[in-house]
């Protein structure tokens, strides 16, 4: 039982997590449903909070490197305070407003640019974090459509659009 208790520590043998998200591309400003799907590992645990962040991978360039990483834009708490038994299921469903900066990754189906995910996280006592990250599509709104659309009627490259539209850091 202790060595049990040590692994879960460790990560070993403790719950995984799958977020899924409800299909089709999110708004800014919009509703972001789906569910956090939980299944126990090898002991009981206490899952002290389900965290949802909304992540862009940004590039940050220098003057003799470039770095690529990832920046939470927003963090939503969408469940925890409960006990997870060993090899059990358990289902979070959930519903977030995106915020309304949310960049745009995508115009009629195609990709734009930018690189939205959301990470999933856990916090349970006395375990290291479990996480999940899923991609996301996030449409424009239609004031949004008809600028892009307009941009596209005088010649602008998609290019112009995505690097308009997309996170940058340090700036």
């Amino acid at each position: 039982m202790v060595f049990k208790k040590l692994l879960g520590a460790l990560g070993v043998g403790g719950p995984s997590v799958d977020t899924v998200l409800h299909p089709g591309p999110a708004l800014p400003g919009g509703p972001l449903s789906g569910e956090v799907r939980l299944r126990g590992g090898g002991s009981e645990v206490t899952v002290d909070r389900i965290s949802l962040l909304l992540v862009a991978r940004v590039e940050r360039e220098g003057q003799e490197e470039e770095d690529e990483g990832t920046v939470v834009l927003e963090r939503f708490t969408v469940g925890g305070g409960f006990r997870l038994a060993e090899e059990a299921d358990h289902t979070v469903p959930f519903t977030v407003t995106l915020p309304w900066e949310t960049p745009i990754t995508e115009l009629h189906g195609q990709h734009l640019g930018p690189v939205l995910g959301i990470r999933t996280e856990l916090e349970i006592a006395g375990a290291r974090d479990k996480g999940d990250l899923d991609a996301l599509a996030v449409g424009p709104l239609p004031a949004q459509e008809a600028i892009l659309e307009a941009f596209g009627q005088l010649g602008c490259t998609r290019s112009f659009t995505a690097n308009a539209l997309g996170p940058r850091s340090g700036q």
